[in-house]
């Protein structure tokens, strides 16, 4: 396989495991200092600005890039397959905690603001933690197979 599948996989595996990281480190918790209606707002505003190509592009791209290099991987074997499968791995484990943990939260986040908040603050910072190591822990075993 071409090396430029699985270098942008873990090219965009670290740049979305970055963004994760700003929120767990930054976002969130200036969010928990703000009153729950307030925080409420501003992260149902933020999700709704996160749905746009750029970062949709980063998230899905990385993971259709992740699973054609795993799959090259597993077809392929070589000195490099099992981090490149390891890596893959990790990014899609961390997309999936995304769709089934976090955006059923931020819809639902988006319906009852107020109300929602603490449960979804505790719930989805949690959810963002793991998918920031697993979104990082990819790109680190994509990227380590290109170095020399």
């Amino acid at each position: 396989m071409s090396g430029w599948v699985p270098m942008a996989a873990g090219a965009g595996s670290a740049a979305v495991g970055g963004v994760y990281l700003a929120f767990s480190a930054v976002v969130m918790p200036a969010l928990a200092r703000r009153p729950a209606e307030d925080a409420a707002a501003t992260m149902v505003a933020i999700n709704k600005r996160a749905v746009r190509p750029v970062f949709m592009v980063l998230f899905f791209g990385t993971a259709a890039a992740c699973a054609v290099t795993a799959a090259a991987a597993l077809a392929e074997p070589g000195a490099h397959a099992p981090r490149r499968i390891a890596g893959s791995v990790a990014y899609l484990a961390g997309w999936l905690s995304t769709m089934a943990i976090n955006v059923p939260l931020n819809h639902r986040l988006a319906g009852d603001r107020a109300e929602q908040w603490p449960n979804y603050r505790r719930v989805w910072t949690r959810a963002n933690h793991a998918r920031t190591v697993l979104s990082l822990a990819g790109g680190v075993g994509l990227l380590l197979p290109t170095l020399p």
